[in-house]
């Protein structure tokens, strides 16, 4: 069979703004194909070249940047290097199109998902409006939207995130394309969505017997979906293959540790000392407005976020909260920390043998605990601020809790703190846009265990993160928890990584617990039918 896509020895560099500036390569001889109807999976860390080489096939980099790229890229046995501008405008969304990362960012918050839906079968399709809309209702139907004739106009916030990825999906298949590049498809949804979308995407490819290039950094998925794969490390392909291939006999050092960094393990449950939090009917609701009921009164819907939530929390544990989103795991959180009203009791077991009730203390009363219960939030960058350097950022905690005398001792304090989280503490004159996702979150650790905090909730602290960048946060997280005997609460929808590191687990479905225990054994032995199909949405092999 003829390659429907091949790329042949592409180089691409980044020409400096400047006349000094010189020219950044950052794609070295790219070579790959893929077939009408496979699926081709480019699998690599965070700056590897996926993303860059996927928006080189439609040559969307030169709208924004100085390029300079070499080699060719043939689709049906033309040169998309070569084209003039019409020939390529005719290609893009028309036979080749691309789902973007993050759906919010690439749909236009100003129209209605309708009309953006409408364009493009107007444009390539050349359709009147009527029947576009039509025919953008049945595509919302058939990629899974409910009551499509109503969502078409809706506009893009007033929908959830997997309800997003599937308006992006139907817009990129509104013209049958014959190949699809989705970039990062699934990245932050959780894992029955992620599934949904997985099959969605099969489902369509089959029927229109397209091609999809998946650019992504996530192993599990790969394997349920890639036909081949190639592999990528610093702008090289380092090894290309079969999905067999791949995963049973890799041969490149840098697959193998890709493969490696996989968490496989499941942590044997430890028992912990005395109890250190304890919650009993814990309640949050949260009530909205909609619309109009007669005159003058506003419509109102209470959402339950967290309803009825009985748990406990051993000292030196990691406790795993686990569920989809809109489950209430971060919502519970919050609840524990005071950050958001709730009802019922928690209790927290102090250092003097004092049983604290958290619920009924005010704002000034819960200050001086916060010393002993920290959080790190899900993503680094939008939670350090980017006006302070590292040294700022991790000494206000010093400062506001009047630890160390002075600034020189503050100083001393963030640098050991740097080096606990394994970073330079030179760094700490940085600012965060300085440093990579990984290092981020690295920063985020350090600023709540300078305090050394006895509880530490980590709400989704790897979901943003590459699959060898979260093995290195486990094992970090592991070494300073048995250093320092600390207690985590550890809230994700990330199975493969809650099952390494929890002692316990508690799954939430719709504001309450369905099942709770410790972690091996509900790993091994689900009871409840939701705990099995979350289990089956993130492991393959189950």
């Amino acid at each position: 069979m003829n390659n429907l896509l091949t790329i042949d020895k592409l180089s691409l560099s980044f020409q400096g703004t400047q006349p000094e500036g010189g020219e950044t390569e950052v794609l070295h001889e790219i070579c790959l194909q893929i077939r009408q109807g496979e699926t081709h999976a480019l699998v690599g860390e965070s700056g590897s070249g996926k993303s860059v080489t996927a928006l080189s096939i439609l040559r969307l980099l030169e709208d924004i940047s100085r390029v300079r790229t070499s080699g060719r890229i043939l689709f049906h046995d033309q040169d998309i290097l070569t084209m003039d501008r019409d020939t390529l405008r005719e290609l893009r969304g028309n036979r080749i199109a691309m789902i973007f990362q993050e759906p919010m960012t690439s749909l236009n918050p100003v129209y209605t998902i309708g009309n953006q839906l409408i364009e493009p079968l107007m444009l390539h399709q050349h359709m009147q409006r009527n029947e576009a809309r039509e025919r953008a209702i049945a595509l919302l139907k058939r990629t899974g939207i409910q009551q499509p004739e109503y969502r078409i106009d809706s506009y893009p916030h007033q929908l959830s995130g997997g309800q997003r990825q599937r308006v992006m999906i139907a817009m990129a298949l509104a013209c049958r394309p014959d190949l699809l590049i989705a970039d990062e498809p699934t990245t932050a949804l959780d894992v029955t969505i992620q599934d949904q979308i997985l099959e969605l995407i099969k489902d369509l490819q089959e029927e229109f017997h397209m091609a999809v290039l998946l650019i992504t950094h996530d192993l599990p998925m790969v394997r349920k979906i890639a036909d081949s794969v190639s592999i990528m490390h610093q702008g090289r392909i380092v090894e290309q293959g079969t999905l067999d291939k791949i995963f049973s006999a890799p041969e490149d050092p840098y697959t193998i540790h890709l493969l490696d960094s996989m968490p496989k393990s499941i942590r044997e449950p430890r028992a912990g000392g005395s109890p250190l939090v304890t919650m009993r009917d814990v309640r949050c609701e949260f009530v909205l407005s909609s619309g109009w009921d007669g005159f003058f009164k506003r419509k109102k819907t209470v959402i339950r976020a967290v309803d009825g939530v009985d748990l406990e929390v051993r000292q030196g544990t990691t406790l795993g909260i686990v569920g989809e989103s809109g489950s209430g795991k971060s919502t519970l959180g919050m609840c524990l920390l005071r950050l958001t009203p709730c009802g019922g009791q928690i209790w927290y077991h102090g250092t003097d043998e004092d049983n604290i009730l958290l619920s009924g203390l005010s704002s000034g009363q819960m200050r001086p605990l916060r010393r002993e219960l920290q959080v790190v939030f899900q993503d680094p960058f939008s939670s350090l601020s980017p006006r302070m350097s590292v040294e700022q950022i991790i000494a206000e905690g010093l400062s506001v809790h009047n630890i160390g005398r002075n600034r020189a001792e503050r100083r001393k304090i963030v640098e050991q703190a740097l080096m606990e989280v394994e970073l330079d503490p030179d760094m700490a004159d940085r600012f965060p846009h300085e440093f990579s996702g990984g290092q981020r979150q690295r920063i985020a650790i350090a600023r709540a265990i300078v305090l050394k905090p006895r509880l530490l909730i980590l709400d989704e602290p790897t979901s943003a993160l590459d699959m060898t960048i979260q093995a290195q946060i486990i094992g970090l997280l592991g070494r300073l928890q048995d250093r320092y005997g600390m207690t985590y609460i550890f809230i994700t929808h990330d199975l493969r990584v809650v099952r390494a590191l929890a002692d316990n687990l508690a799954v939430m479905h719709r504001g309450k617990i369905v099942e709770q225990g410790p972690a091996a054994e509900i790993f091994r032995n689900p009871k409840k039918e939701y705990t099995r199909t979350l289990f089956r949405a993130a492991f393959h092999e189950m």
